[in-house]
């Protein structure tokens, strides 16, 4: 699912784009992707584009009339500037916003229709998308602390938990984790005031880097290529390569479609964590360190 980088970057992407431009028309090929009867489509066209906003992981265009359009990419929803007014085929396009200069296509891989449009209107509406989590730019330590331990979750669950933090998700939560040296299943209420500075520090230092790498190349080029799994990551996406900091293999946890990678010589202190599936199925015999790991692999 495209994060706060990811949709940072095509912000930056449309702001030269649609922003000033009228939207001419709306053309939903997808009966499953509007989400709202009232204002009809037909309220967004022939409106200029005023702002462009970050709902969380959704993209808020705001038409004159305080009418907004509110796209979320879930999963496998994409977004592509496009030729004006093509045409679309196949079930992958879902929409088109079609401006004078060019169409906005909106697709999704896949057949699970998760991405969706709303259109709202007035701005104070827009809340009701919102799922409370903290603009962590606009937080300090006390604040992120005392959200984070409202209850005791794991690291992992807590950052992309979007009542808690906007915009994090499973990638750069792994990234955050690494940044911070710090095991993904320890629980919040376990952190010392240190901990807590640097998980503070990392989790604001490694969005930075990214939505700064990421907006920069959305200045020249229209982002085609959102994608989760990114060869400058530390350890997303990584397993079974070599960690940056300490060289040692990159590890996963498997649960559900999900997975987490780590480096436990980097954050859990050697410890291998348990992965639900592997872990029931050997038993004992499961791994507690890395050199029982290695040791395990050379049988």
């Amino acid at each position: 699912m495209p994060e706060l980088p990811d949709i940072s970057s095509y912000i930056v992407a449309l702001e030269s784009r649609i922003v000033g431009q009228t939207l001419e028309q709306v053309r939903v090929t997808s009966p499953f992707l509007l989400r709202t009867a009232q204002p009809p489509v037909a309220a967004a066209e022939r409106r200029r584009v005023e702002r462009l906003e970050r709902v969380g992981k959704r993209i808020a265009i705001g038409l004159e009339g305080d009418i907004w359009l509110v796209l979320h990419l879930m999963i496998a929803g994409r977004l592509h500037w496009r030729a004006a007014k093509i045409k679309l085929s196949g079930r992958q396009n879902l929409a088109a916003f079609d401006f004078a200069n060019g169409s906005l296509v909106f697709t999704e891989a896949g057949a699970k229709h998760r991405a969706s449009l709303h259109l709202i209107c007035g701005k104070e509406n827009l809340k009701t998308l919102d799922a409370g989590g903290i603009d962590v730019f606009a937080s300090d330590l006390d604040v992120f602390r005392n959200v984070l331990t409202a209850e005791n979750h794991t690291l992992k669950r807590a950052l992309t938990d979007p009542r808690l933090l906007s915009g994090i998700g499973n990638a750069y939560s792994d990234e955050i984790l690494h940044a911070a040296q710090l095991s993904p299943i320890t629980p919040t209420r376990k952190l010392t005031r240190e901990e807590w500075e640097r998980l503070f520090s990392a989790t604001r230092s490694t969005l930075r880097i990214w939505i700064d790498r990421l907006s920069a190349g959305a200045k020249t080029s229209f982002p085609e290529k959102v994608t989760a799994f990114r060869p400058e990551m530390a350890v997303h996406g990584r397993y079974g390569q070599p960690c940056p900091r300490c060289g040692e293999k990159v590890l996963r946890i498997r649960y559900a479609d999900k997975e987490t990678n780590y480096c436990a010589h980097c954050q859990t202190g050697g410890k291998v964590l348990a992965d639900r599936g592997l872990s029931r199925l050997l038993g004992s015999d499961w791994p507690r360190t890395l050199e029982e790991l290695e040791a395990l692999k050379r049988r």
